[in-house]
């Protein structure tokens, strides 16, 4: 997970993949609901669209992101959603051309990035691997919503390792951002990748476990499943409190989804 050529490539071949399911849609098909509340399939992809450009400001105008995220800030309720606004009022073909446009330029400048070098964002800085490791985990997630509401069902692929790695390091935040205290001691982790491999993360010997299909982890952590539609298994108290409310990305504590028997 280290090698910034490894997370760069899949990042390129997940925004490909998202790509690839809307770039025959028709303009009604822009406009379909997902679901994330008043978010068409238009504003999933202006959202990849905005969050690179995001990205590319905190790589090469620290101070000018340094004042959007004061304007984050300011309205954390509405700032996403004004951004995915602007965007899906875009015709799609211009939209498209955007995000793809953004997204070029962002690979570019973290392929570049001197080794050791931190870009500022909405949480702690982070490096190119890992910006580029949030911005796959987003585009993933997001390409969920979009697949949702096309009725389209995607293969998981070995990529979603990247998305688990990022949900295991976010776990503190979790707590953090509810106003919580992170437990104290590591998890012990064990996912099964699609090939059938196994991921394990943590000691051997923690009290406190969790096991189930990769799958299902990344759908939990980025809130695009609630716990009841999972295999995950936990084992311990403070196991299934995080469970309950895992995020891998920065900002506030998410509302998940409902239940499929309750929606």
């Amino acid at each position: 997970m280290s090698d910034p050529a490894v997370v760069l490539a899949d990042l390129r071949a997940e925004s490909e993949e998202v790509d690839a399911l809307v770039r025959e849609l028709t303009d009604e098909q822009w406009a379909l609901p997902t679901p994330a509340p008043r978010w068409t399939v238009a504003h999933q992809i202006a959202h990849l669209a905005w969050t690179d450009d995001a990205a590319l400001l905190a790589a090469t105008d620290p101070e000018a992101f340094a004042a959007e995220t004061e304007k984050a800030l300011a309205a954390p309720d509405r700032f996403v959603d004004d951004g995915a606004e602007e965007g899906a009022a875009l015709p799609p073909a211009e939209l498209l051309a955007r995000w793809r446009e953004g997204r070029e330029r962002l690979h570019q400048i973290l392929s570049e990035a001197p080794p050791g070098t931190r870009f500022p964002w909405y949480g702690p800085a982070m490096s190119a691997v890992s910006l580029a490791t949030a911005r796959l985990m987003e585009t993933w997630a997001h390409g969920q919503d979009v697949a949702d509401a096309l009725g389209v069902v995607r293969q998981p692929t070995a990529r979603l390792r990247h998305v688990a790695w990022i949900g295991l390091r976010a776990r503190d935040y979790a707590y953090l951002v509810r106003g919580l205290t992170p437990p104290a001691e590591p998890f012990r982790v064990e996912l099964t990748a699609p090939s059938g491999e196994s991921w394990t993360y943590g000691p051997e010997d923690a009290a406190q476990r969790i096991t189930g299909p990769a799958l299902d982890f990344c759908l939990l952590v980025t809130q695009r499943a609630h716990r009841a539609d999972t295999a995950l298994t936990a084992v311990g108290a403070d196991a299934e409190e995080w469970l309950g409310i895992a995020q891998a990305f920065a900002g506030p504590a998410g509302q998940g989804r409902a239940a499929k028997g309750d929606a």
